[in-house]
Formats: C-alpha cells, sequence, structure tokens
C-alpha cells in the first residue's frame, strides 16, 4: 500500500490530493465498511475507529456515506454478506465481491415478513418503522430497539445472519410493546407499528415459525461487503457528468473537500480524499473535478463517499488529510485492513551519532496482530547483523532502540543500513518488511551564534556553525521555524573542519526579513549521501526614521 500527497495548481487555487493505493483485495488484506462504535447509531471519528481496530490489523482508510442526525449511514450497509442497513434506490452504492471486485448499482430492498398469514411488506433494516412499517433490528443497530410508542414487537432468540435474496426461518421466543426490548446478541426483533403492528399480534405469536426475505434488485448475488455513496464518478474509464442521482446541485457544484473509491484496471484499489475549504493550502474540487482526477489516477470505477467536513484519511488513527475543520464523527468508514508484519517507518531517514543531540539514535519498531514467529534483525553495511532476535512473539508492537555505535560505543559503519522483519503466523501465513536508512556522521553542530543578526546590514554575519567531518558538497538555505524557503545560499565543496554560515538578512527577491527565530538549514553530499541539519538563530530588525528637512 502506498500513499501519495499530490499538489495540482488550478484557476482556483492549489487542490491537495491524497491518495491511497491499496492490493486487491485478498489474503493479508481486506477491505471493508467500518461502522462507528460497530453499530448502526452513533457516531465516531474516523481515527476513532482505526484506534479501535489497530490491534487486530494496520488499518488505513477514508470517511464512508453520509450521516444521518442519528449517526446512522444513509444509504446500505453489508458486511460479511449480513444486510446492516437498506440502499438507497436513488443513489448508487457501492459493493465488493469475494474477489475484491468493486461493482456500482442503484440497488433496492423489496423485503417482506410472514407468520400465520399472508406476506406483508417489511420495510426497513435497523431503521425506525414509519406509521404502518415494519423494521428488522438485528444486533448490528445496538443493544436495544428504539423506544417506539405504539409499536409492537417480535423477539427471536436465534436468528441466522441476515442475508438479501434467501428464506430465513426464525421462531419467535417473546413480545413486547412500545420499544427498548433487548436485542438477543445471536437474535434479532421485528418491530411493527399502525395496521402492521395489529396484523403482527394475530399471526406471529410466541412459539410461531416467521419467515423473512430480504430481496434486493438487482440481486447483487456475489456482493459480500458493501456501503452507501455516490454519485457514480467513473464507468468504463470515463468520468461522468451528470449521473441523476438523487443528490441537489448544493451537494455536486460546490468546490469542497471531496472523497472518492474507485478500482484501477489491474484491481488494485484507489481511496482518493481532496482537502478543501482552506484557502492557499486546498481550494477543493467540485464533483465532477472528482471525476476527472479519479480517471487521471487511472480509476475505471470509481463513485464519491461523502464530502465537506466528514472527508477524511487517515493512517493507523493518524490523519493523512488535513479536513476542513475540527475532525467529524462519522457513521462509516471505508477501511482497508492488512494483517501481515508492518514496519512503521524509521524515526530518524539518516541517523549522525556525533554527540550534537540531534538524529543521536535510531528508533525502529515492528508491529504484529496475530500470534508469530519473527526473525528481525538490524543489518549493516556489511551485510552482517548488528541485533537479531528469532522466536516466538504475541500480537503487538516491538520497539528497537539503537545508539548507532557498538555495545562498547565504538562508532558503526557509516552507510546504507537494513531493518529487515518476516514472520509467519498461527494460520502459516507469511509476511514481511524492510526499511532503509543511513548512518552520516558528516554533518553536526558547533557552538551556537550570538547575539541576534541586526538586519538591514551593509554585509553578510555568520548565523550558524557547523562541524563538517569529511569532506562533501554543502548545499546552505535560510528558512522560517516553519520551512519556508526565503534565501539559497551558494552551493560550495568543503573540507573537515568548523563551517559557517554567512547571511545579510535579505531573500532571494530582495526584501529584508523581520525580527523573529529563523533556521540556517546545511544540506551535505558525499559519497555517503546527503545529510541535513538545521540551526536556529534570530534576527533583530532596526527601524530607521528618515526626517524631513
Amino acid at each position: 500500500m502506498t500513499y501519495d500527497r499530490r499538489v495540482e495548481f488550478t484557476t482556483h487555487g492549489p487542490m491537495v490530493v491524497n491518495v491511497l493505493t491499496v492490493p486487491r483485495p485478498g489474503g493479508l488484506w481486506t477491505l471493508k465498511p467500518v461502522l462507528s462504535n460497530e453499530a448502526i447509531v452513533g457516531a465516531e471519528r474516523l481515527t476513532a475507529m482505526e484506534r479501535r481496530l489497530s490491534s487486530t490489523a494496520t488499518v488505513a482508510g477514508v470517511n464512508g456515506d453520509l450521516t444521518t442526525s442519528s449517526g446512522a449511514p444513509s444509504g446500505i450497509v453489508m458486511r460479511s454478506g449480513a444486510l446492516d442497513q437498506p440502499p438507497l434506490p436513488g443513489r448508487s452504492s457501492i459493493g465488493f465481491d469475494a474477489s475484491g471486485t468493486l461493482d456500482l448499482a442503484r440497488v433496492t430492498m423489496l423485503s417482506t415478513w410472514q407468520g400465520s398469514g399472508p406476506r406483508r411488506a417489511l420495510n426497513d433494516v435497523n431503521g425506525p418503522p414509519g406509521g404502518n412499517g415494519v423494521s428488522l433490528i438485528t444486533p448490528a443497530y445496538g443493544p436495544t430497539t428504539p423506544p417506539t410508542p405504539g409499536s409492537f414487537e417480535l423477539t427471536f432468540g436465534s436468528f441466522q445472519q441476515a442475508r438479501p435474496n434467501v428464506e430465513i426461518v426464525a421462531t419467535v421466543t417473546s413480545v413486547s410493546a412500545n420499544g427498548g426490548a433487548q436485542i438477543p446478541s445471536g437474535g434479532a426483533v421485528l418491530v411493527a407499528r399502525g395496521t402492521a403492528a395489529a396484523f403482527m399480534q394475530k399471526e406471529a405469536l410466541p412459539g410461531q415459525a416467521v419467515r423473512i426475505r430480504l430481496i434486493l434488485k438487482p440481486a447483487w448475488s456475489t456482493t459480500v461487503d458493501a456501503l452507501g455513496g455516490g454519485p457514480v464518478l467513473v464507468r468504463n474509464g470515463k468520468p461522468i457528468f451528470r449521473a441523476n442521482e438523487q443528490f441537489t446541485p448544493d451537494q455536486l457544484l460546490p468546490r469542497t473537500a471531496r472523497s472518492a473509491v474507485g478500482q484501477l484496471a489491474d484491481g488494485r484499489i484507489l481511496l482518493v480524499t481532496i482537502d478543501g475549504s482552506r484557502p492557499g493550502y486546498s481550494a477543493g474540487a467540485t464533483n465532477f473535478e472528482l471525476a476527472l482526477e479519479m480517471v487521471q489516477l487511472g480509476a475505471v470505477t470509481a463513485a464519491a463517499l461523502d464530502g465537506g467536513a466528514s472527508s477524511a484519511m487517515a493512517f493507523d488513527g493518524k490523519l493523512l488529510s488535513r479536513p476542513s475543520g475540527p475532525e467529524r464523527p462519522i457513521g462509516d468508514a471505508l477501511l482497508v485492513s492488512y494483517a501481515g508484519v508492518h514496519l512503521p517507518l524509521p524515526a530518524e531517514a539518516v541517523v549522525s551519532p556525533n554527540g550534537d543531540g540531534v538524529a543521536d539514535r535510531q528508533r525502529l519498531a515492528y508491529k504484529i496482530v496475530r500470534p508469530s514467529t519473527v526473525n528481525a534483525n538490524l543489518v549493516g553495511p556489511d551485510g552482517v547483523s548488528r541485533y537479531t532476535y528469532s522466536g516466538p512473539a504475541a500480537p503487538g508492537t516491538y520497539p528497537l532502540d539503537w545508539p548507532g555505535t557498538t555495545p562498547d560505543g565504538q562508532p558503526e559503519l557509516e552507510g546504507r543500513w537494513r531493518w529487515v522483519v518476516s514472520a509467519a503466523d498461527n494460520t502459516g501465513v507469511a509476511s514481511a518488511g524492510e526499511r532503509d536508512f543511513v548512518l552520516n556522521r558528516t554533518l553536526g553542530f558547533a557552538a551556537p551564534v550570538e547575539p541576534a543578526l541586526a538586519v538591514p546590514r551593509p554585509k553578510a554575519r555568520v548565523v550558524a556553525t557547523f562541524k563538517l567531518a569529511r569532506a562533501a558538497t554543502i548545499t546552505p538555505r535560510i528558512e522560517t521555524t516553519s520551512g519556508v524557503l526565503l534565501r539559497t545560499l551558494p552551493k560550495v565543496r568543503a573540507q573537515p573542519g568548523d563551517l559557517q554560515v554567512a547571511w545579510d538578512g535579505v531573500t532571494d527577491g530582495g526584501a529584508v526579513v523581520y525580527s523573529g527565530r529563523y533556521v540556517a538549514e546545511l544540506t551535505a553530499t558525499n559519497e555517503l549521501g546527503s545529510v541535513s541539519l538545521g540551526a536556529g538563530f534570530s534576527v533583530r530588525r532596526s527601524i530607521v526614521f528618515e526626517v524631513a528637512k
């Protein structure tokens, strides 16, 4: 799985596109809708959902369907073949079969229940019944049925999975009224109101067998997981300008944050979030611009998910995107889960154990989510392991803090190091990962430079001093503390020793900077690669008054 953040410049301003490219579901990889708090009602932030699941998988994903006021998703929810909520027929439903193929369709539910009388309409699943309606409430709804004055309820102590397009037969174990009935963990409750409640009281008493059919049209007989969304964005590799789905212009035309799911021709999955409503950072996109972006990314099929303030993308409980405001709780999410060994990025891309307090140590780790036999090695540039573990490990995260020196404190070899971990879990499935980093002592700090640089000034003054352990090509830059480049100084070839960076307080554009803190960033490049180090310093700007004569 890869993550890419793209910045595209449009006539409306920059547009930041966050892209997760996911292997086709199968093996160690799964792609499924996840309910907030594992229930239909209530809402939960995307990052909280991922943290809740992080002990069982390494998780990444995006927000799901539009969330209603109750916290429930607005459209279909199907998990592992069980229908948790019916589709919205006027909008696209997003389904995946067992092979990981994405299917987009406008799906309708036509369902019935039957006791001792004729078949009668069943109107909803895990939603409150209408005035004369009937709803099937499963454990996916929550612990109890919603309070419904005037309702009549049949409780089934045992109820097979609520699979669509099959007849489900269950025996009534008890009856109740007005809602609030306990939903058995392996059972369900049928709730009716109005005339439907009167029929149910006559035709379904305790001990009566009740037949339920949850019929989808089209049947979606191979679909195992689904969530609501829409409109459809891409079909057969072509963008859809107007899908004629039940969305208002206010939902499609404004330039805002948006999310989508798509599939590439080779079966890989695209999860995309475009940041929006952040002037100067990302203007967002219209729905059709989202469709064009999905085609540009190579999608042959794609559909939109909820947009606006709900749009978000996260990895293992940390946001990758920048939502347009505080992260909003949502009803469901579309998450990819990886059950193999995962190696987080090393804490330092370049380790320089020279005692300056910057990148002196490396922090590595691996994570497993199933009992496994693990083989972990830290391999030096000479191909010899400096750290090795081989043996059983329980699920968890295993850190390694490495000082960059030998056990007796001597300098280790400079060059490229490899953190290599393989695991075979208790189901016999093997996985492996590798991370690289560089040990490079070329660059270090010398003594800090004080006092503050006074500007404007006629010529440059030293603002930072570095130590160079070996010859290198030096590229100095002056930046703000947030990383904005102000001045690129001449590149030079330097020999070992103290290296001074001098600056006159003027940007590349010729402007004198204001008072504040700045950073002298130095990059040293040689046969070991490139290493960068930044030294902070202060600027004090003088105010010059001119007196008219």
